[in-house]
């Protein structure tokens, strides 16, 4: 299975999904520091939104395969530049997280991310488990069986 880094704001849901993909059960952990799994690179929303924490974001893509930008579908404005997705060397993909909160835009948060330059876009709700064996099949290798 690919590698992936997530990488988004604080609250954007990075550790739950994380949580979620491991196939953990959902409990609030502040992620204070990186964390490697066998499958997932949780970041800290601080590094992504402090520029010289995000330095440390940058380096830390070497070690992923691929590149998840999440963004809270009850996001007022967008964390990411437009076009910022040429500056990896990995596939970035965007995950809009938080899509069941009433007053989440989901349609918004996918077109910033899109915006942003993400072609590959995911729609999850980490809690219940919506949209994460998408994320799964996407990170299986060629001769791994589809996750089910």
């Amino acid at each position: 299975m690919k590698k992936i880094i997530l990488m988004g704001r604080v609250a954007s849901g990075k550790t739950t999904l994380t949580q979620a993909l491991r196939g953990e059960s959902i409990h609030y952990h502040k992620t204070q520091y990186i964390r490697h799994s066998n499958v997932v690179i949780d970041t800290p929303g601080e590094y992504a939104e402090t520029q010289h924490l995000g330095r440390a974001l940058a380096l830390y893509t070497y070690e992923a395969d691929v590149v998840g930008l999440l963004l809270s579908a009850t996001e007022p404005y967008s964390l990411y530049p437009p076009c910022v997705t040429p500056c990896c060397n990995r596939p970035v993909i965007g995950i809009v997280t938080h899509i069941n909160e009433p007053d989440g835009d989901p349609a918004r948060a996918e077109r910033w991310l899109r915006l942003a330059g993400c072609t590959t876009i995911f729609h999850v709700d980490s809690t219940i488990g919506e949209g994460v064996r998408d994320i799964l099949n996407y990170l299986r290798e060629p001769d791994d069986p589809p996750i089910e």
